[in-house]
């Protein structure tokens, strides 16, 4: 089976592509399950509802969080309820939310997620390693294909996570930085692993906020709003087949896709996948594109 790891959805230009570009590459990529980091998806800080279920029609089957969980509390109720969304598991027991998930594919594939915070330059949460070890206990027997969203700053902090989980859990992906890292790989027990997917957003811009207004902060320590920037959007994100029965990873590999590679796929999906390499040259051709 074939899960993506779609990176922080970040505000109004991360959204409007996620929506567009999904459901196009569910069919080109022959998705099975597709999870997105959405932390920053509202605004640019925190999730509201509305965002929630608007990423949930554009494709997407879990969402996973992080440190700005809370940001908006019109989220906690569906934090509570809804089993498509999780919350940072070594919060504290009384967090608003659930520590792990367990969905079902199409294919009738049971698929564990979970997320957890890094302690490096991070606010202060208990040991990530001993709440992996929580999750994993408690999850239902049989569960094989687990995918973790670890979302931490200090590469060295997710280096740790995924030799830590190294035969134990199919994926330990990395969000939080919104640069992804050129270093996905299998690790040696059949884990995927990569220090972070990337930003799904505006990329003209420093991690997504616009950045006249990072510079002139930074240069003269004058308070800004640290508004969303709007240029150059991509989807980026991390694909992982996985061996269902096993639970092992057998590829790993990065997504990125601009505007006009989201126009394409959702061109694709349009016509419900019908479209073989010769409809992609027509497309191409149509556009002006090579």
């Amino acid at each position: 089976m074939r899960l993506l790891l779609i990176g922080d959805v970040v505000g109004k230009p991360g959204r409007q592509i996620l929506v567009r570009a999904v459901p196009g590459l569910k069919i080109a990529e022959q998705l099975d399950f597709v999870v997105a980091n959405a932390e920053n998806a509202a605004g640019g800080s925190g999730l509201t509802p509305e965002v929630f279920h608007e990423l949930l029609a554009g494709g997407v089957d879990c969402i996973t969080m992080g440190d700005h969980v809370y940001r908006r509390r019109e989220i906690f109720a569906v934090l509570e309820r809804d089993e498509r969304i999780v919350r940072p598991a070594n919060y504290p027991g009384e967090a608003p939310g659930r520590t792990f998930t367990v969905l079902q594919t199409k294919g009738q594939v049971r698929v564990a997620v979970f997320n957890l915070l890094g302690r490096v330059f991070m606010p202060p949460v208990d040991c990530p390693l001993q709440a992996a070890d929580r999750v994993l206990a408690g999850l239902p027997a049989g569960v094989r294909v687990i995918l973790l969203d670890y979302h931490a700053e200090a590469t060295s902090d997710k280096q740790v996570m995924g030799r830590y989980l190294d035969g134990r859990v199919s994926a330990v992906l990395g969000t939080h930085t919104h640069v992804a890292t050129a270093d996905e790989q299998v690790l040696p027990r059949g884990t995927a692993f990569q220090c972070d997917v990337g930003m799904t957003g505006p990329h003209e811009s420093i991690i997504g906020r616009r950045i006249d207004r990072v510079l002139e902060t930074t240069r003269t320590f004058r308070p800004t709003h640290f508004e969303v920037a709007s240029g150059d959007c991509r989807l980026h994100g991390t694909i992982v087949d996985v061996n269902a029965e096993t639970g092992r990873a057998t590829a790993i590999r990065r997504v990125a896709v601009d505007q006009v590679e989201a126009d394409r796929l959702a061109w694709l999906a349009s016509r419900g996948g019908r479209m073989k390499d010769e409809g992609w040259k027509r497309w191409d051709k149509e556009k002006g594109i090579g």
